[in-house]
């Protein structure tokens, strides 16, 4: 496999409004630790191997545990999250599955009972960025780089 294209050299104006998504992502309320809880879940729906192995790493140099990020691939069974991150995770679902679920109410609430308005817009506007910045990364087959030991 090999990548496509480099979306920043090919739309550099389209990757800078990428770019303003992910700075302001980064400057709001939702921690960085649930922040990276939230990327590598939606990586992993979405396939995005580029996006799994950068924000994997990112979670391990901010203190995440191996078993917190190992064990996000069955969280539902996993006793490793809190209830608030365990919400946060369900609508990361949701928005990621978007064409199957819809987000139903339920998911809805249950991130409400942890999280203001303000707060929960911010989480969903997390999820869509990570969610664009892995169908650019698959579209275009960006390859993570293969780490030398």
């Amino acid at each position: 496999m090999q990548t496509r294209f480099d979306m920043g050299k090919v739309s550099p104006e389209g990757y800078r409004a990428m770019i303003g998504l992910e700075q302001y992502v980064m400057n709001t309320s939702i921690s960085k630790s649930l922040r990276e809880l939230i990327k590598i879940r939606a990586s992993q729906l979405n396939g995005c191997a580029f996006c799994i192995d950068m924000h994997t790493k990112e979670a391990r140099s901010m203190g995440e545990t191996e078993q917190r990020i190992y064990g996000l691939n069955a969280w539902q069974e996993s006793p490793f999250y809190s209830p608030e991150e365990r919400a946060v995770l369900g609508l990361t679902d949701a928005v990621t599955l978007l064409a199957q679920t819809h987000v139903p109410d339920d998911v809805y609430e249950e991130v409400r009972r942890y999280f203001d308005e303000k707060q929960t817009a911010e989480i969903i506007m997390q999820i869509v960025t990570i969610n664009a910045w892995n169908r650019i990364a698959v579209s275009t087959r960006k390859l993570p780089p293969i780490d030398e030991k």
